[in-house]
């Protein structure tokens, strides 16, 4: 590369174009004014943290004077801007995933037509909000934003829908693939359809079926798990459905997963601690969880297994008693295992765990009346 010879008569016209800037009398680049300087945006500058509602344009620098966090705009969506830590402190601003609830929680079925209700902002009993179509045992729950399914039985071909909004009783909106005596689905939710993965129906299948949450009619076979499987454990990211454990005889330790996006065949990506079948599972924003289950007696094990790195479960806590066929549920800080079977009796109890801390479960409230294999809605 050649190299051209400055000319010195360019350090000495500072006021010509083209030309170099002349150093001041200490050798220093001369300080420049403020007003010369453009295309430079100040930031927000707020008491409070920026909203997923905020709907500022991506790169908005958004200062916190009260805590001196800073973030940037790096997703601009209308209502659920995501907003990223980049000063000293940590977490980011950003939509709670569609699968999690806020205010309630609800346990339907169960060896009965009643459809609980519970509050996940302050722990206590649950109170009787609707009914089902008939009463109904070994089902499982969906979640939309509006509406929760209760579905399946040992007896029926049945897809309960009742809406969060109303105690208004449930409605049959559909049948399943393989029609009556059809129970013991592993629920996941995507945002646009409910994914019911193995079932019993006199015999153990593989069937992942879907269930549209936003127009009413019946299920379609849209994929196969690895195995054979019943009262597994279903839960979900925000991209892919997970099924672990469950029955055949002496149950299994295998945690699968399948992609909403293509409807694809599940793949085994894990282990759970132990072989486990006969429960229902929550899921955290980074972690799936199980609780209790049985293993040739019943469990008091809560299961986590990460989303991120398809690693082994790890044994986390305990839940306040052992038992199995629990309906679970989760808010955006907690899982929820209520009621269930104990060794020889019926529970009604309300177990809470934390998604932020690994711990024991705690007992925070109890179902109008004993029962197991209900379904689990949130909302």
């Amino acid at each position: 590369m050649a190299l051209t010879k400055i000319d010195i008569s360019m350090y000495e016209d500072v006021s010509g174009a083209n030309n170099l800037v002349k150093l001041d009398a200490n050798a220093k680049i001369p300080a420049g004014a403020a007003t010369n300087l453009t295309n430079l945006s100040a930031p927000v500058k707020s008491s409070s943290d920026p909203t997923i509602s905020s709907n500022k344009a991506v790169g908005t620098q958004w200062l916190n004077t009260s805590s001196g966090e800073m973030y940037v705009c790096t997703d601009a969506t209308a209502g659920e801007n995501v907003w990223t830590n980049v000063g000293a402190g940590t977490g980011n601003i950003e939509p709670l995933p569609y699968y999690q609830g806020t205010t309630y929680g609800y346990t339907a079925g169960g060896s009965r037509n009643a459809i609980d209700r519970f509050s996940y902002t302050s722990d206590g009993n649950a109170t009787d909000w609707a009914d089902l179509v008939g009463s109904y045992t070994h089902m499982t729950g969906c979640s939309s934003a509006t509406n929760g399914y209760a579905i399946g039985d040992t007896a029926v071909d049945i897809i309960n829908k009742f809406p969060f909004a109303s105690q208004t009783n449930a409605t049959d909106i559909g049948n399943l693939v393989s029609g009556s005596n059809t129970y013991g689905h592993a629920s996941s939710d995507s945002e646009t359809h409910g994914y019911l993965s193995g079932h019993k129906d006199g015999a153990l299948t593989n069937v992942i079926q879907k269930l549209s949450l936003s127009t009413d009619g019946n299920t379609t076979d849209v994929a196969n798990l690895i195995t054979t499987v019943a009262m597994a454990a279903g839960t979900e990211s925000t991209t892919y459905g997970y099924v672990a454990g469950g029955l055949p005889s002496g149950s299994v330790n295998t945690i699968q997963k399948f992609q909403f996006a293509t409807d694809g065949d599940a793949t085994d990506v894990a282990n759970l601690t132990a072989s486990l079948g006969q429960m229902q599972g929550s899921s955290g924003k980074d972690y799936g969880y199980t609780d209790g289950g049985n293993t040739g007696s019943v469990s008091n094990i809560i299961n986590k297994y990460s989303y991120a790195t398809d690693a082994d479960a790890t044994d986390i806590g305990n839940l306040t008693v052992a038992r199995k066929k629990t309906s679970g549920t989760q808010s955006t800080a907690s899982g929820y295992a209520a009621a269930g079977y104990l060794a020889s009796s019926t529970s009604n109890v309300i177990d809470k765990f934390s998604f932020t801390t690994d711990g024991d479960a705690t007992d925070v409230g109890d179902v109008t009346v004993t029962g197991y294999g209900a379904a689990g809605c949130q909302t």
